[in-house]
This record gives structure tokens, C-alpha cells and sequence, in this order.
């Protein structure tokens, strides 16, 4: 198997919007970050709307010693308050950013100055220059809102042509997605890191609501059993490990540079996978 040490491992949180929440986060990032991960993200609410707790908990988990990664969204936002954002974040001493173009919020229909991640990526380039690395995303099962695999690669493009030093894929259950997708990357030039994005399974409703609405597929066969097993919380969780582990030792053989896990603020799915694929937790 790759040797574990040359990759890089990270790990994906959401700002919580309550006390109780922002203990769990806290309690969460203090297990995980054992592992010693390259560097942790924070996402950001639709049309920004999680602003200040994406930047609370930035602030909290540098302090704790990660190197912490917001994420920026254009969609809904201007150039000045984009700027002002992210000359916060640098005050701060954050050194990389997830670059998105993001999502509109319910009932809002201007995207703001930037329809598009490309845009963005080469607003920050334009204003800070290689002040921060840039981290975009990649969608190996392509995106919903893509005409066709032909489009999806020349969006992905675009943004490595902008100024993106590496990208980080929407989750997937099917290896061969990735790999196609990386080939096809390469054929079309580009070289940057491309890390696989990895969704533990636990909640039959909750996966396959997130793969309806960002076009992750869901194979029938995974879908099926999880189906079956939606109401036995033991099976699914011990069936969810079982293909999750299978994907990241497929991932790893096959050389990826590294493993970017979103935890949806949870410890043991997410401590438990890293375990059984060789990661190693350092003592507190």
C-alpha cells in the first residue's frame, strides 16, 4: 500500500450554529487533528450565510495548532466584501483557501459579481497573489449543472488555469469515476494535485439527499443495501465502513496524493476509517 507519510490527509467541518454545536466541533478537531493532518477546512453557508461562525472556528483551530482552510464562495457576494474577507482571514495567518463559486441561498436570485469559481480563483490571484494556495473542487461523477464530461473538464480548466494549486473531489463510491476523471485531467493538461474527497456512510437518508442534490452517484448496489439496512443502524454503519475502507485502500494502491474526508462533524466514522486504512494518531 501507498506509504501513508508522503500523503496528505485533511479533514472537512461545517460552522455550527448553536454552543452545544460548537463544543462538538471543538471536541471533534481536537480528536481528528491526532492524526496530524496536513491541514483542515471550514465550509461556508450558502450566499455566506455562515460567515462569522465559519470564521470563529478557523480563528479556534488555528489557535489549536491546525493549519485551517476556510472556505470563500463568490455566489451573492461582492469584490469588496470577498476582498475584506479574505484580508481578514490573512490577518489571521491562514495560508490556504477552499475557492468555491457556492450555492445561492433560497429565494435569491443574483449570483453577485461571481457566476463562476474561475472568477474568483483569479480575484484572489489578481488582489493577493500567491499569498495563499488555492484549493478548488473537482466532480469525478460531474457536476449536476454540467452539459456534458466534455464541459465539466473545461470548467475544471479554467479554474487550474486561474491560479488553483490543487482540488479536492465531491465524495464518490466508485473508483473508476476518479481514476477516468484524473486521466481525462491529465490529458487536458492539467497537473495539480487531485486529492479524492471521502463520505463516510452512516444515515441512509441523509447520503443519499446529499448525492441527489450534488449529483455524487450512489451505485445501485450500495444504494440498495443501505436501503435494507435503514433502520438497522448497526448493519449500516458496519456495511458503510466495510465499502468506505475497500475505496480508500483502492484509492491509496493506486497512488493518490492523499485523502480529504468530510466528517460532517463526527468523530468515530470518520477516526475509525483513517485507523483501519494505516493513519496513526499521535499521543495529546
Amino acid at each position: 500500500m501507498t506509504e501513508q507519510k508522503t500523503m496528505e490527509l485533511s479533514f472537512e467541518f461545517f460552522p455550527p450554529r448553536t454552543e452545544k454545536g460548537t463544543d462538538n466541533l471543538l471536541a471533534v478537531h481536537s480528536e481528528l487533528a491526532k492524526f496530524e493532518p496536513s491541514f483542515v477546512s471550514v465550509t461556508y453557508g450558502a450566499g455566506g450565510s455562515t460567515q462569522e461562525g465559519t470564521y470563529d472556528a478557523v480563528k479556534s483551530m488555528l489557535a489549536a495548532g491546525s493549519l485551517a482552510a476556510p472556505h470563500i464562495t463568490g455566489v451573492g457576494s461582492s469584490r469588496d466584501n470577498i476582498k475584506s474577507t479574505i484580508q481578514s482571514y490573512s490577518q489571521l495567518g491562514v495560508e490556504r483557501l477552499v475557492v468555491l463559486r457556492g450555492d445561492l441561498p433560497g429565494g435569491m436570485v443574483e449570483r453577485g459579481h461571481f457566476k463562476y469559481a474561475e472568477q474568483l480563483v483569479q480575484f484572489v490571484r489578481d488582489e493577493f497573489g500567491d499569498e495563499f494556495h488555492i484549493e478548488v473542487a473537482a466532480y469525478p461523477d460531474f457536476h449536476p449543472e454540467s452539459s456534458s464530461p466534455a464541459n465539466e473538464m473545461q470548467y475544471f480548466k479554467r479554474k487550474v488555469d486561474a491560479g488553483a494549486n490543487s482540488a479536492l473531489t465531491q465524495y464518490f463510491y466508485n473508483a473508476d469515476s476518479y481514476f477516468s476523471f484524473v486521466d481525462q485531467a491529465q490529458r487536458s493538461g492539467i497537473d495539480i494535485p487531485i486529492v479524492p474527497g471521502i463520505m463516510p456512510i452512516t444515515n441512509y437518508a441523509t447520503l443519499t439527499r446529499f448525492s441527489d442534490a450534488c449529483g455524487a452517484e450512489i451505485p445501485r448496489w450500495i444504494r440498495a443495501r443501505i436501503e435494507q439496512y435503514q433502520h438497522d443502524e448497526a448493519s449500516l454503519q458496519a456495511f458503510g465502513l466495510d465499502v468506505v475502507t475497500h475505496l480508500c485502500f483502492d484509492l491509496l494502491d493506486n497512488g493518490v496524493p492523499g485523502l480529504h474526508f468530510y466528517t460532517l462533524n463526527r468523530i468515530e466514522p470518520v477516526k475509525e476509517l483513517c485507523k483501519r486504512v494505516g493513519f496513526e494518531q499521535v499521543a495529546s
